[in-house]
């Protein structure tokens, strides 16, 4: 910037006080409805004491059962998402085709749809009276109110997360290391893994931390497709739900905490892959220079 263009900026610079009077604002409104609630959530959970929190969400067998089926479902779900992500990415960054631009679009369609539609949309196709419910009970396969179900919309809310980090990636990226791989004699295999990989290894967790942290608290499909049967299709959000409906509060409040205690985890997480891609990326700069 010249110097009388910073004189300009520094004569048209608003007053001090509006500057701090949007940060204290900023401040107020992170703290009403962000921290304060996360702070209550833990405080009433163990206002009762951590005896009567473990037993309402360790020892109880309904609570402990919804814990590892939000588990199950999120990993097997994010691995769906993971071989999905980087195989789209790869079709989309890599090839030019005819509905190239309409896929790219239909990615979002999770983002546009409301959990609850995408539950009932999977209840017409898959329930008893749905368009494949009697080719499935001919066969056996339960999808409704079971563990597959849930899978299944956990798997549909989540698809676009990991696509959508690792697409501008490698388009940014380029063909070019693959193509000299290839050229050097590597197999499709060696260079997926010695160049591809490496690439788009941050942007691809960085997906995988974001896909994660939808699995966990997604409510609205799963609520449809589960039938919410305690000990058998819970998940957490909606153990919390249904205790909080039988003024259960105090065990509510203590699966909501260990939920939240995961979420502050992944946040935790994706701040620190955020500092490491910053650093990774000035380490560079600095041998440069």
């Amino acid at each position: 910037m010249t110097e009388p263009a910073a004189r300009g900026f520094s004569r048209s610079r608003e007053p001090a006080w509006v500057k701090w009077l949007l940060i204290g604002a900023v401040y107020l409104i992170v703290t009403v409805l962000i921290v304060v609630p996360v702070v209550q959530v833990f405080c009433i959970a163990f206002s009762a004491g951590i005896e009567m929190f473990i037993q309402k969400a360790l020892v109880d067998h309904d609570s402990r059962h919804a814990m590892w089926m939000t588990f199950w479902v999120t990993l097997i779900s994010v691995t769906i998402n993971i071989f999905f992500g980087v195989a789209l990415a790869w079709a989309v960054a890599r090839f030019k085709f005819p509905g190239r631009t309409l896929l790219i679009s239909m990615v979002d369609l999770p983002f546009a749809i409301s959990p609850v539609a995408v539950g009932l949309m999977f209840m017409l196709l898959f329930g008893r009276q749905g368009f494949f419910g009697g080719w499935l009970d001919e066969w056996g396969i339960e999808i409704v109110f079971s563990t597959p179900g849930l899978i299944l919309a956990t798997t549909f809310v989540t698809l676009p997360f990991i696509a959508r980090e690792l697409i501008p990636v490698m388009e940014a990226i380029g063909p070019d290391e693959e193509l000299a791989a290839i050229t050097l004699g590597a197999s499709g295999w060696q260079m997926f893994w010695m160049i591809t990989i490496p690439n788009i290894r941050w942007a691809l967790l960085y997906g995988i931390i974001l896909c994660t942290a939808r699995a966990m608290g997604e409510f609205g499909a799963v609520s449809v497709l589960s039938g919410k049967i305690a000990g058998l299709t819970e998940t957490m959000p909606l153990r919390i739900d249904k205790l909080f409906n039988e003024h259960d509060e105090q065990g509510a409040f203590a699966i909501a905490a260990i939920l939240t205690l995961f979420s502050l985890i992944t946040l935790a997480a994706k701040a620190l892959m955020e500092h490491w891609v910053l650093a990774s990326i000035k380490k560079p700069d600095a041998d440069e220079l």
